[in-house]
C-alpha cells in the first residue's frame, strides 16, 4: 500500500543505496545525518516508510544515503552533486528537501548550486559553518573512532541528541548499543565527520532563494541552537521555528515534525 521500493543508483564507480515509499504525486527527499555513515538505508524500506508514515500518506519520498565509496576529502558540496545526479537518473527533475544535520548541509549546496531542482526547503537541525560546540563533539567522536570505539560514539550521540525525559525510557537498551551497526572500519565515517568540520556555506546562503523552513531545538548540544538562528539570518525570506526543551534529535521527539513540515508544503503551491 506504501509502495515500498528499495533501490540503488549507479554513479561513476561506486553506487548509491535510495528507498522510496508513498503514493503522492509530490516528491519529497529526505538526505540523513552523520549517522548514515554508520548504518545506511539499505534494505530500510518498511522501516522509513513506518517512520515517516505521515509524508507517506501525502508525498513519494525518497531517502538518499551518501554513496558507498568515498574519496579522501569528499565534502558536503560534491555530496550535493552526485544526490543531484542520482535524482536525474531516476528521472527525478525537481523535489521538495528535507536535510537533517548534515543532510541540511548537504541540502544547502544542492539549493546554493542547483537552484532549478529544489522546490521548498526544510533544514532541520543543521548549521552552514563550524562553530566550537560542532567543532568540539565531533572532534570527540573523531578521537573515539579513532579508537575503534563505537560504543562510546553512539552513547555520546544518544546522550548529545536527546531530551532527559526521553532518555529515560533510552537508556534502557544501552547495554546493546555498540553492538548492531558497528562498522567493519571507520574510514567511511571519518570523511563524512570531516566533512561536517569543514562545511561552509555561510557566504553563499543568500544564493537560496527558494522557500525555506528551518527547524531547530533551542537545547541542540550538537551544532547549537545558534546554527539554526545563523541560517534564517541568512537565508533571505525562510521560516524559522526553534523546539523549546529538545536539542539534535527534535526530528525524531517532536510529535508535530511532520506536521509543520506538511503544513509548510501545503501553503503557497506554485
Amino acid at each position: 500500500m506504501l509502495n515500498l521500493k528499495n533501490g540503488s543508483v549507479e554513479l561513476k564507480n561506486t553506487n548509491m543505496n535510495y528507498v522510496s515509499f508513498g503514493m503522492g504525486s509530490e516528491i519529497l527527499i529526505i538526505i540523513p545525518g552523520l549517522g548514515d555513515s554508520f548504518v545506511t538505508v539499505r534494505g530500510k524500506a518498511i522501516v522509513m516508510a513506518f517512520a515517516y508514515r505521515k509524508f507517506a500518506r501525502k508525498y513519494r519520498v525518497y531517502m538518499f544515503s551518501r554513496k558507498n565509496c568515498l574519496g579522501k576529502g569528499y565534502s558536503t558540496r560534491d555530496m550535493a552533486r552526485d544526490q543531484v545526479e542520482a535524482m536525474r537518473e531516476l528521472g527525478i527533475e525537481s523535489a521538495n528537501f528535507l536535510g537533517v544535520s548534515q543532510g541540511g548541509m548537504i541540502s544547502q549546496y544542492i539549493a546554493i548550486d542547483y537552484p532549478n531542482v529544489v522546490k521548498k526547503l526544510i533544514l532541520a537541525v543543521t548549521m552552514s559553518r563550524k562553530n566550537e560546540i560542532v567543532e568540539k563533539v565531533i572532534g570527540s567522536w573523531i578521537k573515539m573512532a579513532e579508537n575503534k570505539d563505537y560504543k562510546s560514539i553512539v552513547l555520546d550521540i544518544a546522550e548529545k541528541s536527546y531530551s532527559e525525559k526521553f532518555l529515560k525510557k533510552y537508556r534502557l537498551i544501552y547495554p546493546v548499543l555498540g553492538i548492531v551497526g558497528k562498522p567493519k572500519d571507520f574510514t567511511r565515517f571519518f570523511i563524512e565527520a570531516n566533512s561536517c568540520i569543514n562545511h561552509n556555506s555561510y557566504d553563499e546562503l543568500d544564493k537560496i532563494k527558494c522557500p525555506t523552513l528551518i527547524i531547530g531545538g533551542d537545547e541542540d548540544k550538537i551544532v547549537g541552537p545558534d546554527a539554526s538562528i545563523e541560517l534564517s539570518e541568512k537565508i533571505v525570506g525562510s521560516e524559522l521555528f526553534m523546539y523549546r526543551g529538545l536539542g539534535h534529535g527534535t526530528y525524531e521527539e517532536a510529535k508535530d515534525f511532520e506536521d509543520r513540515i506538511i503544513i509548510f508544503l501545503s501553503l503557497n503551491k506554485n
